[in-house]
């Protein structure tokens, strides 16, 4: 049975949805939350794309005070037939030193399904970095390309071990428990130093999470 409650409890963590819709559900035969973008909450305007995406639309967790340490969880992004935006890549993952307010936080996220495009710069763009809400991944991309992104073999439809670790204004994200980082920002480019934790997600996107975990250093 899904529960459709404004906080929601699962996995021994407390949610609050901002600007998403979230239910605890099971997907699969297993415990999941389902995130997807609120549309009246927050609509999409594909003639005003940079405005409208990489906002802060996630599930955040509730008393969560994170600086340094690791963020790790299980996700599947789906891209339904239907989705309003037709070039939806999936984009589904994690913000973090969320302020109060919801006013700025750092995010890393991938785009599943340009993950094994035929398209190698396509493929390049499938881990993203952003810093809301001043560096957006347009401006990250235009000022500094190919630092904030990256290739990694991921697909939409499949589950992905997402293991996050932040120390200072250094990331390094861990895909599939790979031993070696996937991706990594040397200097983060936000100004809030500790904050909440979110389950984001975006236009066109409905994504799963599961074995969710948040270690605070």
């Amino acid at each position: 049975m899904e529960s459709g409650s404004q906080t929601i409890r699962f996995g021994g963590y407390e949610f609050e949805p901002h600007l998403v819709k979230a239910v605890a559900t099971e997907f699969e035969g297993r415990p999941a939350l389902k995130v997807e973008r609120d549309l009246v909450a927050l609509p999409f305007d594909s003639n005003r794309l940079v405005a409208t995406v990489d906002e802060p639309t996630y599930l955040r967790i509730v008393d969560v005070d994170f600086s340094d340490g690791v963020v790790e969880f299980d996700m599947l992004s789906t891209v339904p037939d239907l989705s309003l935006f037709k070039r939806a890549q999936g984009f589904m993952g994690v913000a973090f030193r969320i302020a109060t307010g919801d006013t700025a936080f750092e995010s890393i996220y991938l785009r599943p399904r340009v993950g094994r495009s035929g398209d190698q710069l396509a493929r390049n763009h499938t881990v993203q970095y952003f810093s809301y809400p001043r560096y957006k991944f347009d401006r990250l991309r235009r000022e500094a390309p190919g630092m904030y992104e990256t290739y990694a073999d991921v697909g939409l439809n499949e589950w992905i071990h997402f293991r996050l670790e932040v120390v200072g204004d250094r990331v390094s994200l861990h895909l599939n428990r790979q031993k070696n980082p996937s991706f990594v920002v040397n200097g983060l480019k936000g100004s809030t130093v500790r904050g909440s934790i979110g389950l984001w997600v975006d236009i066109g996107t409905v994504g799963y999470f599961k074995d969710i975990s948040v270690v605070c250093r």
